[in-house]
């Protein structure tokens, strides 16, 4: 199964200029089909570190969406680092050309045409805010940093060339809400289905509330994350922890 990733660049994001909107938008959108982030990365404007990133994902085969520094302004490197990424020069693409010189006829030039400079042999995303399209190279999807381009775009992706991949993975997350319980008291029970359960991923999170309440579940295969949930309610119920359905 392929991993999905996320770049999210730009030093305002770094700053707290700018509030990053675009994990919690790409978690959903990978979850409503049937599919999981693996990583996410926030890189500030540094070409040298861009770079090194993207050609290790590149390598990795990794499918990655990659947010902000797609811009004309001498600050937006993402365009050349994906291209020294991946190897290959810089072209001016004609489908982007024609795009942007469609929304801004003579205004294009000679600033927002540099927007349709991508490596060579780029496919187009197209923007449906303002047709200057953001680009794939390599599995790698470059849009904006405006999550109301970047979140369409991202979405158009997905169903339009990895339909093929939703809802096929046999996962699922299931927990329970342990009340009276900080996570230490439930170490040991955490540790056993660990050992017991290696094809899953067990998580707690606990929750500073008054009445001490840890979250704890499994991730992965239905059936036997069912069969380890059901062990887990037994064994807090036999340590005397109230624990509610979540």
């Amino acid at each position: 199964m392929q991993e999905f990733g996320i770049y999210i660049i730009g030093d305002e994001i770094l700053s707290g200029k700018r509030q990053d909107a675009h994990l919690s938008f790409v978690i959903q959108a990978l979850k409503s089909r049937g599919l999981q982030l693996a990583w996410a990365h926030y890189l500030g404007d540094i070409p040298e570190q861009i770079t090194n990133l993207l050609r290790a994902s590149m390598q990795h085969g990794d499918i990655v969406f990659s947010f902000g520094g797609i811009g004309a302004t001498p600050d937006d490197f993402t365009r050349q680092c994906a291209a020294d990424a991946a190897g290959l020069p810089i072209a001016r693409h004609p489908g982007a050309v024609a795009e942007i010189e469609a929304q801004y006829g003579e205004s294009a030039y000679p600033k927002r045409v540099l927007m349709a400079d991508f490596p060579l042999g780029a496919e187009l995303i197209p923007n449906p805010v303002n047709r200057v399209a953001g680009f794939s190279i390599n599995r790698h999807y470059f849009v904006p940093g405006f999550p109301q381009m970047a979140h369409p775009m991202i979405e158009w992706v997905l169903d339009t060339h990895y339909p093929h991949l939703f809802h096929r993975q046999d996962y699922t997350e299931v927990s329970i809400l342990v009340m009276d319980a900080g996570e230490s008291q439930l170490i040991d029970l955490m540790r056993h289905i660990v050992a017991k359960y290696p094809d899953l991923k067990l998580f707690s999170l606990p929750k500073l509330d008054n009445r001490r309440t840890t979250e704890i579940g499994v991730k992965g295969a239905t059936q036997l994350a069912e069969t380890a949930l059901d062990e887990i309610k037994h064994a807090v119920t036999a340590l005397n922890f109230p624990w509610a359905e979540l």
